[in-house]
């Protein structure tokens, strides 16, 4: 059994997952927007217990409430090293792309785990590999979890769409690659957890997403 529950959060409506086994498990959390206290209602809801705080990348709508739930919950958040660049000051991030600083809560972890590609990490009963996919972000990551069928790809694939490249470190080239070579490449029936907007799986996406046109078999 698995339990996935989501909420969009946050200015940005960024996905924060919670994947657990069953009601009242240890569970796994998928990126952090900077409103802790609304991932904290999604894990309440179930009665989960978060072992740890996994990071897609360094943008601070998927990032800024992992140090508010680190210290909540007495758990680590993990991260790519390529992106700590990005997550080292949020408020700098996100002054530099907005030229303000809307509500939510900012603070970072003290320190991040590191992610790298092709590690599994063993947490709350999965094993939850590590696909580093560069391109919306030089450090994004997603998670795969190969037994239950599941990608959560953060802002590298969407329902129709692709992440953005525009922003500081994004590269187009570099995205589709992530793409072609660690995306695209797992079962079709892999459903996908995306960090906004509603699940797919990756046989729709490569049937009818136009940035995935050149992909198809």
């Amino acid at each position: 059994m698995v339990l996935i529950d989501g909420a969009p959060l946050w200015l940005a409506e960024t996905n924060a997952w919670v994947m657990a086994r069953e009601h009242g498990a240890p569970a796994i959390i998928v990126d952090a927007p900077p409103d802790p206290e609304g991932v904290a209602a999604v894990l309440s809801r179930h009665d989960l217990v978060p072992v740890a705080v996994l990071v897609t990348h360094g943008h601070v709508d998927h990032l800024g409430g992992a140090g508010g739930l680190t210290r909540r919950y007495a758990v680590s958040a993990y991260l790519h090293p390529d992106d700590e660049w990005l997550a080292a000051d949020p408020v700098a991030q996100l002054r530099a792309l907005w030229g303000m600083v809307p509500p939510g809560e900012y603070t970072p972890p003290d320190r991040y785990e590191s992610l790298a590609h092709g590690s599994v990490l063993a947490l709350a009963g999965f094993a939850v590999e590590v696909v580093h996919t560069p391109g919306h972000t030089p450090g994004h990551c997603c998670f795969h979890v190969a037994a239950e069928g599941i990608l959560f790809s953060g802002d590298q694939l969407f329902a129709g769409s692709i992440g953005r490249t525009d922003l500081p470190g994004g590269d187009y080239e570099t995205l589709m690659r992530s793409m072609a070579e660690r995306v695209v490449t797992l079962a079709p029936e892999t459903t996908v957890f995306p960090g906004h907007g509603p699940t797919t799986t990756l046989a729709r996406e490569l049937a009818t997403n136009p940035f995935l046109e050149e992909l198809r078999p």
